[in-house]
């Protein structure tokens, strides 16, 4: 898989999410499914959109004791989509786990990555209200390795982080990476967050973009745009 725009499908229907998609009438994006439209449609919206021959990152972000992920990725693995994630802070044992259980009996499976700390998290946030102290940094790179050792395929982190992430475990280790924003654009909720064009400066493989294109007036060319300050 090479260098992408994910379009992050925020959206809380079926009606809405379809009729986003329809407006892209030379392109299929590489999407992601996150919580919100996951929980309210379940596992039919995930197939509908497989359907259409969209790629799919499905975002739920798995994060329980390591039998109950390693199941539940088991079920995740029937959907057919091309990369899931969890949460690296759930230890290593639960990410080996994760790996067992989304590994099909042919030996197949999606990617699976690791989020590092949200992009709506800064250092003040975490230190104050998870009582971490270590630097930011710090701590992004100490969990892209336990990810990386535990057999994972790659992290979820801010652009800012992802030339280190490649630094300490490999080129072929994904970064994935929201937090991104054109330069005319609104920050919204993010704290960590750089242009297209900057994500592809640092060493991004993927961006997942949501609002920029979603609720541009025309969300096909935001996309194009989106692509060509990314990839070019």
């Amino acid at each position: 898989m090479g260098k992408d725009v994910i379009v992050a499908l925020d959206f809380d229907s079926k009606e809405k999410t379809l009729a986003f998609l329809d407006r892209f009438t030379e392109e299929k994006p590489f999407v992601k499914i996150g919580m919100e439209l996951f929980y309210a449609e379940g596992p039919s919206i995930v197939r509908e959109i497989r359907c259409r021959g969209h790629k799919i990152f499905l975002d739920l972000k798995l994060h329980d004791i390591p039998n109950t992920v390693k199941k539940a990725m088991a079920a995740l693995s029937a959907l057919d989509v091309d990369i899931v994630n969890l949460h690296a802070a759930g230890t290593a044992a639960m990410m080996t786990a994760a790996l067992e259980g989304l590994t099909r009996p042919d030996g197949t499976r999606p990617l699976l990555i690791a989020v590092t700390q949200l992009t709506s998290t800064d250092q003040e946030r975490m230190e104050r209200e998870l009582w971490i102290e270590r630097p930011l940094a710090e701590v992004v790179m100490h969990y892209a390795e336990n990810a990386a050792q535990a057999g994972l395929d790659g992290v979820v982190c801010s652009p800012l982080e992802a030339g280190a992430v490649h630094e300490r475990c490999g080129e072929n280790f994904l970064t994935v990476t929201p937090g991104v924003r054109f330069a005319d654009g609104d920050v919204g909720d993010q704290k960590r967050v750089t242009t297209p064009a900057k994500a592809k400066e640092l060493g991004s493989d993927y961006i997942v973009v949501g609002r920029p294109i979603t609720q541009a007036e025309d969300p096909a060319a935001a996309y194009r745009r989106c692509r060509e300050e990314f990839i070019g």
